[in-house]
């Protein structure tokens, strides 16, 4: 491998982006590649079709010296490039838990045949266990027999609002890959982040493909776990926040995401976990991952949960006013997939209620996929009228609210906290009648 190599990143969405932006950030000429012209001339203009904090900025620093280029030509890209990242999507298959793999096959293939000078191929998608190996082997059915293609897997771990500083700074790497050439190649990639020591994981294919979907089930149990218990306290009795922290000061539990709420969601968690249930499966493993579907199905009984709570406080759903603070599924960024948030809203819509959303970044995809509700404006106009709020989504902006502020907009004071993020005993100084997930009051209706 040269000792600068030309990179292209295959795939411009949200991970595709980022780590094309953040590739030329580290001083590497970058091409990106998409089938779409729309979304090519909006990067090339620094205009990103998501909401992703510094990257804007980024793209356009870049973009305007030349070192970041975007085109929709893959025989452009397997001529240009001696490292091509494998970003595009591996959503759920229609009807189907398993993950499509359509988008990574067609890329691979297609660098692999038109490819006319030694390469490597360094996948950053989440794929199932065993991809790799069938790659090589579409590798070299595909590639002409003077041009030789190394392949190495390489998956991210970037987190929605985070994604620059994770790529530019991530907590691990790890690289899957048969050939050390590829493993050194990447090396120097990542000369940086090793330099300022941070953990560089050489392993094997099935070892790198495991990890993250490893990390994403981990992740998704350890929600799923506080919010099990949530159903307990709010039965029983109890204060899901003060068990939280107590288990959470045992250094082998730990208090990060012991946040009990409305649940997870996003493009990642669910259609991961999902993904790995339906491999293990093929694999002949039923029962290995079977605990999955429990924790899946742990996660969406929250959201229903919250539907059950706003109708024991209104009785009756039929035209009340609801204001749902929050439609993307998690703060700082517009991505509503699988939203715990926007699925409540749509929820108690469905059942009589006149719901309005606000949120600060995610309503225009929101607006795409439940076009019925109504999204306001702005916070007041999302309130006015209410007879109860639901904070969904912890927005900053959500979290400060003034309780005695915007209790002249709606018409009841109540307030159901979702995120458990809100000072209970502010908002009940002002007046507010305050619920919130996990606890057990005389109020609510177990």
């Amino acid at each position: 491998m040269i000792q600068k190599p030309k990179i292209t990143v295959i795939g411009t969405g949200y991970l595709g982006a980022t780590h094309a932006a953040s590739m030329a950030e580290l001083g590497f000429d970058v091409l990106g590649v998409d089938v779409d012209p729309a979304k090519i001339e909006k990067l090339t203009q620094g205009i990103l079709p998501f909401h992703e904090p510094e990257l804007p900025e980024l793209l356009l620093k870049h973009a305007g010296t030349g070192r970041l280029r975007f085109t929709t030509s893959i025989q452009e890209a397997a001529e240009y490039g001696d490292i091509h990242f494998i970003a595009v999507g591996t959503p759920q298959k229609e009807g189907d838990n398993a993950a499509d793999m359509t988008y990574v096959y067609d890329a691979v293939s297609s660098i692999a045949r038109l490819a006319n000078k030694d390469c490597l191929i360094a996948g950053k998608s989440t794929v199932p266990v065993g991809t790799s190996r069938e790659l090589l082997k579409l590798i070299e059915r595909e590639k002409s027999p003077d041009v030789e293609i190394q392949l190495a897997w390489n998956p991210e771990f970037l987190r929605e609002g985070f994604a620059v500083k994770d790529t530019l700074e991530p907590d691990r790497l790890i690289v899957g890959a048969e050939d050390q050439r590829a493993v050194k190649a990447l090396k120097l990639v990542y000369a940086d982040a090793i330099s300022r020591e941070t953990p560089f994981i050489a392993s094997d294919f099935e070892t790198a493909e495991l990890t993250k979907v490893a990390a994403n089930a981990f992740l998704a149990t350890k929600i799923s776990f506080i919010n099990a218990f949530s159903e307990v306290t709010e039965r029983v009795g109890g204060d899901i926040r003060v068990l939280a922290d107590a288990i959470g000061y045992d250094a082998r539990i730990g208090r990060r995401f012991l946040n009990a709420g409305v649940g997870f969601g996003g493009g990642c968690l669910p259609k991961d976990i999902r993904a790995l249930q339906a491999r293990v499966s093929e694999l002949g493993l039923d029962r290995t991952m079977s605990f999955l579907h429990e924790i899946d199905q742990i996660n969406l009984r929250r959201r229903e949960r919250v539907v059950d709570l706003v109708k024991s406080v209104l009785h009756e759903l039929t035209d009340k006013k609801i204001a749902v603070l929050g439609a993307t599924f998690k703060p700082n960024s517009d991505d509503v997939r699988d939203s715990p948030a926007l699925d409540v809203a749509a929820q108690l819509y469905n059942a009589g209620a006149d719901v309005s959303v606000y949120d600060p970044q995610g309503m225009p995809n929101s607006a795409k996929r439940f076009p019925r509700l109504t999204y306001a404006p702005t916070i007041e106009d999302c309130l006015e009228g209410a007879e109860i709020v639901l904070l969904l989504t912890e927005w900053t902006e959500f979290r400060e609210l003034n309780p005695e502020a915007v209790s002249t907009f709606v018409s009841r004071k109540r307030i159901l906290d979702g995120r458990n993020v809100l000072d209970e005993t502010k908002w009940e100084r002002a007046g507010w009648e305050f619920y919130a997930l996990g606890r057990r009051t005389d109020r609510l209706i177990p």
